[in-house]
């Protein structure tokens, strides 16, 4: 069974926590520092040395034999280089083990082999990493030995952002700016400082190695690109908390000690919805800080995994036909002094300034639906969003009875009087305790939904990064408040204009709220009456980043130059087309050499048995019925891969940007799809013996 282990002797015993460093950093030189990362301040050359001599030692003492800037760039992964601590040996033959304050503040990874967007020139190669001591330095420890790892930003040398975390840390800047604005207003005079709190779930499925490299489109893509579904799927819904299978629950064990040791919280584990698919979450903390866990938690997945023989799949939609995986982002802001500006408290009628926070989050997620949206694409996630598995593309937002109602008063008469109650919920059962219950039920279809004290965007895919939609979240809503506050501050009678402005937003934004089934096929008609956008794939959804309204608002709040934001969208639409390029070419590559090889075997013995049975005399219509359905499917499977052949050539003709990625999505992906309907159907038929891959019951079923 293994030893068992108590969490609080090994919880961030590999992380450079606050406590590490007053223990080992001079009074004044951690003043320094704790002023730098709570009001951020500008850290001196000489003061940085101090604290990376303290670093070196301690992650030495940890077994730490290198040092990397750990960041982030727009790959949708992290970056590393590792640096050994040695320095020139002395002439006795000794070695000296040396760390500047240069060397931890600064590094100069090079640029232009990273995704830029027209940035930065092959040619220019300078860029920059830039210690985020907000976030902890840590030491990870793999096959490589351990490495202390010092998350950082990365910028190039003319100073653009070239990652996720240097926009994520303005957008930080811009919302806390504009809270406080808000809280002063109403007699806060202690706080300083308001922080987007972040708790990532994440979803993953689990398969054996074995099998996995016996699939190139897994390989290759991250997906199966063909692939007929088994007998069972997730129809009896007994997967989904079921009890964990013992070799996943071997793996959980270790991936939990490695992410505690880490200071990562992870909190809740359980198998999810799909065969072979599974969930972690961690508890909340700054959204910088859970960018970065976020980041450990999948590179922990991927690496305990290999240990144990298996492949951890984070694709959105590896599997057709079952769930696919995503990550919710619970999003809620907190005051240093530990206030939720979220919390509505048991009267949120009552609670005049929860009700202006709210209703500015509405005004906010309505006027930027299709930014929020984008800040969720990605290719694979164009296969699970608006299925019935998860939130449509289209952003709605989920309330919940008793703010629904309390908005109705507002809107309808101007002013709240009563919430709704929770009530008890009476179980039956006399051994059983009657519960008390929350003043309203939860909604699962919903992207956006109020959760009690925070809200949940449920729109992610489980591969990507939550900087994106976090960045967005906070500065649209650092917008809603500026202007809140710009007329707040400017009203003689404070009560009655921020009465008057709350009914105001509810009453403009009140289309954005919805409460029923977002899976439905009558949401999307009446999102549309509604006039809510539709951005249907990623394709779609990309030009968002560069409207006039997204360059004005990120350019106002010092998140994004109009140059950054070209950038990104460039990226994105390179990103998109080379996905699908690659996995058209699997698909050429797999139906040509293994499918089409494998079925042509299978006729050649299924006609040599008509044969025999003609020749012993016998009715040989059933085994010639097949031989015939089997030969029309082939016939399908070949002139589809010319058909995709084609396509997938044609691409060439079509320049960079969003014109090739429309031909990707419009032409290539439906032939991609019309290779796969008579290969799957093929796979029904073909000799188990004979089909040149695992099948789905497989991967899903044999972990």
């Amino acid at each position: 069974m293994g030893e068992y282990i108590n969490i609080a002797d090994i919880f961030a015993e590999d992380v450079f926590t606050d406590k590490v460093m007053r223990e080992r950093l001079p009074k004044k030189i951690y003043s320094k520092l704790s002023k730098t990362i709570e009001e951020g301040t500008e850290l001196d050359l000489a003061t940085a040395d101090v604290i990376a001599a303290a670093m070196k030692d301690w992650a030495i003492e940890r077994g730490a034999t290198h040092y990397t800037h750990w960041f982030q760039p727009l790959t949708g992964f992290t970056a590393e280089k590792h640096d050994s601590f040695v320095t020139s040996p002395d002439p006795d033959g000794s070695v000296m083990l040396e760390f500047s304050g240069k060397e931890l503040v600064k590094g100069e990874p090079d640029a232009s082999s990273f995704p830029s967007g027209g940035l930065r020139a092959t040619f220019e190669a300078r860029g920059y990493t830039a210690w985020d001591c907000t976030s902890p330095a840590f030491v990870r420890r793999d096959s490589t030995g351990a490495i202390l790892c010092i998350p950082t930003a990365f910028c190039s040398y003319t100073g653009e952002a070239l990652d996720q975390k240097t926009p994520l840390l303005r957008s930080m800047e811009a919302i806390n700016t504009q809270a406080l604005r808000l809280l002063r207003l109403f007699g806060n005079s202690t706080a300083k400082r308001v922080t987007p709190s972040v708790g990532p779930e994440q979803e993953y499925f689990l398969i054996d190695e074995e099998k996995f490299r016996k699939r190139k489109d897994l390989v290759f893509t991250g997906r199966t690109l063909f692939g007929a579904m088994p007998p069972k799927g997730q129809e009896l819904d007994d997967h989904y908390f079921g009890a964990i299978w013992q070799r996943v629950g071997s793996f959980m064990k270790d991936v939990n000690e490695e992410l505690w040791k880490l200071g990562v919280t992870a909190k809740t584990q359980h198998n999810e919805v799909a065969p072979a698919q599974h969930e972690i979450a961690c508890i909340y903390s700054k959204a910088n800080v859970a960018v970065d866990h976020n980041q450990i938690v999948m590179q922990t997945l991927k690496r305990v995994a290999r240990r144990h023989k298996m492949k951890c799949l984070l694709h959105e939609k590896p599997f057709a036909g079952v769930s696919g995986s995503g990550k919710h982002n619970n999003w809620s802001l907190t005051t240093d002094d530990g206030f939720n500006m979220l919390e509505p408290g048991k009267t949120p009628h009552e609670n005049i300034q929860f009700l202006l926070v709210l209703t500015c989050v509405l005004k906010a997620v309505d006027r930027h639906a299709d930014l929020l949206r984008e800040s969720a694409a990605n290719v694979g996630n164009d296969h699970r969003l608006g299925a019935d598995e998860a939130p449509p593309a289209i952003i709605s937002v989920f309330l919940g009875e008793q703010l629904e109602d309390v908005l109705s008063q507002l809107i309808d008469v101007g002013t709240a009087t009563h919430s709704k109650g929770g009530g008890v919920l009476q179980t039956g059962v006399r051994t059983l305790p009657d519960l008390n219950k929350d003043a309203t039920d939860r909604n699962r279809t919903s992207p956006f939904a109020f959760t009690g004290n925070k809200f949940e965007f449920r729109m992610l895919g489980s591969r990507d990064s939550v900087a994106p939609p976090n960045i967005v979240l906070n500065t649209i809503v650092a917008e809603a408040f500026c202007e809140a506050c710009d007329v707040l501050e400017q009203a003689e009678d404070f009560d009655l204009a921020v009465h008057d402005l709350i009914k105001q937003y509810a009453t403009e934004h009140q289309r954005i709220v919805f409460n029923g089934n977002a899976y439905s096929e009558e949401w999307v008609k009446e999102a549309e009456r509604r006039g809510l956008p539709n951005l249907r794939s990623m394709v779609d959804a990309i030009e968002a980043l560069v409207s006039p309204k997204a360059v004005e608002l990120f350019g106002r709040f010092h998140v994004f130059t109009e140059s950054e934001l070209r950038s990104r969208a460039e990226i994105k639409y390179e990103t998109y087309s080379k996905a699908v390029n690659i996995e058209a070419r699997t698909m050429i590559d797999v139906a040509s050499k293994q499918i089409i090889p494998a079925v042509m075997k299978y006729t050649r013995a299924l006609a040599e048995t008509v044969n025999e049975v003609k020749s012993a005399g016998a009715d040989a219509a059933v085994q010639l019925k097949v031989l015939q359905k089997t030969g029309t499917l082939l016939s399908e499977t070949s002139s589809a891969l010319e058909k995709l052949q084609e396509v997938a050539e044609a691409a060439s003709r079509y320049t960079e940007g969003p014109e090739r990625a429309h031909y990707f999505h419009d032409v290539v992906m439906p032939a991609m799809q019309d290779l796969r309907s008579p290969v799957d159907k093929l796979e029904m038929i073909v000799d188990k013996d004979m089909w040149p891959m695992p099948s789905y019951g497989d991967l899903m079923f044999e972990v």
